[in-house]
């Protein structure tokens, strides 16, 4: 790829905007996954509804995108985008100021951080419009990447929260959420041409249409389990390897870092190789690391419980279990966050007049995923006592996704990916 020809081909402020607007509005959308161990703490909330709890904001964030994506094609980007922001921001200033005294109201708040996560339906389309097709990937990669902000929540989250308490590290989120709304405001552009705005028979179009279940299905495996982990794991590390909440960040953000730096590089190899040959690897490698999750052992508990509001043992003092989930979790994660570049390659290519309507539903069925994810792997630890049974379905759910996605391989490259102008 030309650089110089990628940076003259649309608007980077815009891109730059877009990348800003994501990473820090999903920084905000899982900060409950790192929350939750000391605000459950606190109100004495059971384990299995501690998962639950982490699920809302996903699934909150996957009902919000779809009428994103409507106000998108509606309204605009930016008018869409500030205005939600400015709710995100009120919502999280009113937990700080008057805190979080039941269950309700830990909910009630996932629900507004559902609403950052509806974010992804903003940034894609308006970054992705001012882009030719031969760049889609990276560019869907680069503003895609803003899940980085799912490693900054894990790495300083539980610090704070463990010095500061968990008022004072939400609303640290504010530190970035409000400069960021004033430079998405500020330099961020919307496409030019005219917006083409959704109607009730582009909607029954594109549900009739095979191929947008299929880009549904494939992201609710790869961005469902991205988020999913990314929200569930430092409840399933303090549970299963006894690690303090504060060591339980550091293992996530180490684990999360993977698939937020490899997103942009999914986008590129897809571009080079073509998606589809890019996420029938990935999904093979994905399912074999849930199966092997699944036969993890638990690690021992420390013979001192250590001090802190979660306590538990240190990072350097891990015992090798906890060392070995860290390194397959990152491969797994890696390759999802890799499939959700690759995924965001081929959707434009098929759905290009449509994008912003198809971003708002595949980010939904993204999220439900992230929501499926966690709520099975609390259901597995109630019903069962251990998190395999959880992870075994996942695997053979990523099984399923391969088989499908082999099977659809010949009649896209024939049909719209013959005419795309771009790998496929």
């Amino acid at each position: 790829m030309n650089f110089k020809d990628f940076k003259k081909a649309g608007h980077w402020p815009t891109l730059l905007a877009s990348f800003l607007y994501f990473d820090f509005s999903f920084m905000a959308w899982v900060t409950l996954g790192p929350l939750i161990v000391y605000i459950a703490a606190e109100l004495s909330i059971p384990v299995g509804e501690r998962f639950t709890m982490v699920a809302i904001p996903i699934l909150a964030g996957a009902i919000l995108r779809v009428p994103m994506g409507v106000f998108c094609d509606q309204f605009g980007a930016k008018i869409t985008g500030t205005v939600a922001q400015v709710v995100v921001i009120a919502g999280i200033a009113y937990a700080w100021a008057f805190g979080l005294h039941s269950p309700l109201e830990v909910e009630l708040l996932g629900v507004v951080l559902g609403l950052a996560g509806a974010s992804f339906a903003v940034a894609l389309p308006q970054a992705s419009k001012w882009y030719p097709p031969q760049y889609q990937g990276i560019v869907m990669g680069i503003a895609g990447a803003g899940n980085m902000g799912t490693v900054l929540d894990a790495l300083i989250i539980p610090s704070l929260a463990e010095k500061y308490g968990w008022q004072t590290a939400l609303a640290t989120l504010l530190i970035p959420l409000i400069p960021t709304l004033l430079f998405y405001v500020v330099f961020s552009k919307e496409a030019p041409g005219a917006r083409s705005p959704v109607t009730l028979a582009k909607y029954k179009a594109i549900f009739a249409d095979r191929d947008s279940w299929w880009f549904m299905f494939f992201y609710f495996i790869t961005f469902g389990g991205f988020v999913g982990l990314a929200n569930s794991l430092p409840l399933y590390f303090t549970i299963q390897y006894h690690v303090s909440g504060v060591t339980a960040g550091l293992m996530v953000a180490i684990v999360v870092m993977f698939g937020s730096c490899f997103r942009p590089v999914g986008g590129y190899v897809a571009d080079r190789i073509g998606g589809i040959r890019t996420l029938l690897a990935l999904f093979a490698i994905v399912s074999v690391t849930y199966l092997g999750i699944a036969f993890l052992g638990a690690g021992p508990a420390p013979a001192s419980g250590g001090t802190g509001a979660v306590a538990g043992w240190a990072m350097l003092d891990m015992p090798r279990e906890a060392w070995l989930a860290v390194v397959v979790f990152s491969v797994g994660v890696l390759c999802l966050g890799m499939g959700n570049g690759a995924v965001f390659q081929l959707i434009p290519q098929r759905f290009r007049g449509e994008i912003g309507t198809m971003t708002g539903l595949v980010g939904c069925f993204g999220g439900i995923g992230g929501f499926f994810l966690a709520k099975t792997l609390g259901m597995s630890k109630e019903m069962t006592g251990n998190f395999s049974i959880g992870f075994l379905f996942f695997s053979a759910l990523v099984a399923v996704g391969w088989i499908a996605l082999f099977g659809v391989k010949r009649r896209w490259r024939t049909t719209w990916g013959a005419a795309s102008g771009a790998r496929v």
